[in-house]
């Protein structure tokens, strides 16, 4: 027999050979891709949400929104905390009581001055000296832990202690 371009029957045989080598590792790799094929396909339907299942996408997004809105919460909530400490500072908060013997003959610490401030030291000291017959009752505003009226040495303590308060 003759073979053309002048090959031996040997060649021929190993052209063979070779081919059905190709053709072997060829379906190896077809093989594979199509194992491969198939895991990715599983994936696919994970990510798709197929089988009833919400797809990764629209889950990832619900999430997105769901952080969005507690971020907008937070934010309300800041502000309104920011609010709410705007106001507290103007209530009276800090407070503080002397008690003393306005008389050198009365004995019980029976007189008092009490001071009631906010954060910026405005507010008021209440004074009450009790003598044995009568008792008498005086207030003063204070303005920056400060008055116009001239102050008793008991209602600049209590006006102290209740600054103390504040810082600390």
């Amino acid at each position: 027999m003759q073979y053309p371009l002048g090959l031996t029957a040997d060649a021929v045989a190993w052209i063979a050979i070779a081919g059905i080598a190709v053709g072997v590792v060829g379906l190896v790799v077809a093989v594979v891709a199509l194992v491969r094929l198939g895991r990715l396909k599983r994936a696919l339907v994970v990510l798709q949400g197929e089988d009833g299942r919400d797809s990764f996408v629209e889950v990832v997004k619900a999430k997105t929104d769901q952080v969005e809105g507690l971020r907008a919460d937070v934010a309300a909530h800041q502000q309104q905390v920011a609010r709410m400490r705007s106001d507290l500072a103007d209530a009276i908060r800090h407070v503080a009581v002397v008690r003393y013997d306005a008389f050198g003959d009365m004995g019980g610490r029976m007189s008092f001055s009490a001071a009631m401030l906010d954060d910026a030291g405005d507010g008021l000291v209440i004074t009450s000296i009790n003598g044995r017959t009568e008792t008498r009752t005086y207030a003063k505003g204070i303005k920056a832990a400060g008055s116009d009226a001239t102050l008793s040495p008991e209602e600049e303590q209590a006006i102290s202690y209740a600054r103390r308060s504040a810082t600390s």
